[in-house]
């Protein structure tokens, strides 16, 4: 109904368990008629921090993801980025994130979200802001948060629908990430009583 009234559409997504390739192709399964193009997910936009910056990453996120970082060097790593690893975060997978960054001289944690939890089918599951947060503790730094709510995100994403926040509306179910994270921005918002509101 959104694209047929003709209003820009851009989906903005934390996903960080699989590519954008497959995100879609879910999406497209299940009815939506959307592309790639209309996709705006953290790996990407880390993908192009780190090469802006020269980093390479030591990677914890989770198995499917890891085809986004195809292009990036990732020999000896000089930060760590974090993204909702799922089963993939174990001690020894978080202690080697942490070792690595405790060992830097200037350590950088670069997150692919910040949320708390998310719902599944079988219910609710911790996120990567939890991780995150046991990271930042433990190096006493902070992380850089590349997906919502980071601003940058947003900005993105308005980019790529060539609008300003004042003409653009983000709705979602995270009234952090989804709606503080679009107010910081300057955009307008809406939460709706889905997915993991409660």
């Amino acid at each position: 109904r959104i694209k047929a009234s003709g209003l820009k559409l851009q989906l903005c997504t934390n996903e960080t368990q699989a590519t954008r390739e497959d995100f879609v192709r879910k999406l497209r399964a299940l009815g939506f008629d959307v592309s790639v193009a209309e996709v705006t997910a953290p790996a990407p936009a880390a993908c192009r921090l780190l090469k802006e910056r020269g980093l390479r990453p030591h990677l914890l996120v989770h198995d499917g993801l890891v085809p986004e970082f195809a292009e990036i060097d990732k020999t000896n790593p000089n930060c760590v980025v974090l993204g909702d690893a799922a089963e993939n975060f174990t001690y020894a997978n978080l202690n080697e994130a942490f070792r690595l960054l405790i060992g830097m001289e200037k350590p950088v944690l670069i997150s692919l979200g910040k949320g708390r939890y998310y719902k599944e089918t079988d219910g609710l599951k911790l996120d990567v802001g939890a991780y995150m947060k046991a990271l930042e503790y433990a190096c006493d730094i902070q992380a850089e948060v590349v997906g919502k709510p980071a601003k940058r995100f947003f900005e993105s994403a308005l980019a790529e629908l060539g609008v300003p926040p004042e003409q653009a509306i983000m709705i979602g179910d995270d009234i952090v990430s989804d709606v503080g994270g679009a107010q910081q921005c300057g955009m307008r918002a809406l939460q709706v009583r889905t997915g993991k509101y409660r």
